[in-house]
């Protein structure tokens, strides 16, 4: 199956994730995920297959983050009004966003693309 890689275009870090996807010559489909966010549902399954806290899903150096003032209430919100807060708007997630369905990556770091996608 192949990988649904959530990325934006203009953001340095997806592109060398992408560049890392293709120099891999991994399979991929590539979904901007401001034009096309993951859904709430989506979401939701990414985080709880990820292993990670629902934090590491927030983009906190983005600036809707910082005008929506989500450093605190992301420390107080319930899972679930976070999964909202974040399938409200495809800016607030961090990215890129890889998976496969049953494994997930969060950002991208080299070492963790080659544990998890090699």
């Amino acid at each position: 199956m192949a990988l649904k890689f959530y990325w934006y275009p203009k953001c340095g870090t997806c592109r060398k994730a992408k560049k890392w996807l293709d120099e891999h010559e991994m399979p991929y489909e590539e979904i901007h995920i401001v034009e096309t966010p993951p859904t709430r549902n989506e979401l939701e399954a990414m985080y709880k297959a990820s292993g990670l806290e629902i934090k590491k899903f927030f983009n906190t150096s983005g600036q809707k983050y910082r005008e929506m003032g989500l450093k605190d209430r992301v420390k107080e919100a319930t899972e679930d009004e976070l999964l909202d807060i974040l399938s409200s708007d495809g800016m607030l997630i961090k990215r890129p966003i890889v998976t496969n369905g049953e494994k997930v990556t969060v950002g991208f770091k080299e070492e963790d693309f080659t544990n998890t996608w090699r």
